[in-house]
């Protein structure tokens, strides 16, 4: 049970969040929240549509939903254009595997999001490499480099938190993180 003074600051924090964004829209809100405390940041880099998006997703243990919503079209299925709903859970785990390695740089995100017919498609141009089940389809993982840092570091980083599957794949050039069952490839 939250004792009041949590419950107060948990208050003021969630009506401060909600105030900032709606009167910065949150297209450039980012500044702005990123003062407040414990506010989560996220940078990223899309390597396939050239798109680039940086924004605070959250604030203590928030979750700001505009957020949410750009990062959901930001990681949209590339090929097909289809958007899905992006794990929250996933965007902690970037945040977090950033502090680990203490860097800044924008991820570069290779795959995030895959619809069915997708995911299907590229089954059967790379066999073995793409899971039938794959948490793609579920928004659930995303495929990343991050300028700066050596494969082996991020993959590294990322499965010393022992928070969910890990995969590397040092020929295509890039690091495989999702929010399912401990285990790395």
């Amino acid at each position: 049970m939250l004792q009041p003074e949590q419950n107060s600051r948990r208050l003021f924090l969630g009506n401060a969040v909600r105030l900032i964004v709606a009167s910065t829209g949150l297209a450039s809100g980012t500044p702005a929240l990123a003062s407040l405390p414990n506010s989560r940041h996220l940078a990223f880099d899309h390597t396939h549509t050239g798109e680039r998006l940086s924004l605070v997703f959250a604030v203590g243990d928030r979750y700001i939903p505009a957020a949410l919503a750009r990062l959901n079209l930001f990681l949209r299925d590339h090929y097909s254009g289809e958007v899905g709903n992006i794990d929250p859970q996933l965007f902690d785990l970037l945040f977090t595997i950033r502090q680990e390695l203490g860097c800044e740089q924008a991820f570069q995100v290779i795959s995030a999001y895959r619809c069915a017919a997708t995911n299907n498609k590229l089954r059967g141009r790379r066999g073995a490499g793409v899971a039938k089940q794959s948490l793609h389809m579920e928004g659930k993982a995303i495929d990343i480099r991050l300028g700066g840092v050596s494969l082996a570091d991020l993959r590294d980083a990322a499965m010393s938190l022992s928070a969910g599957g890990v995969g590397f794949y040092a020929v295509s050039d890039f690091v495989h993180v999702d929010t399912g069952r401990v285990r790395s490839w």
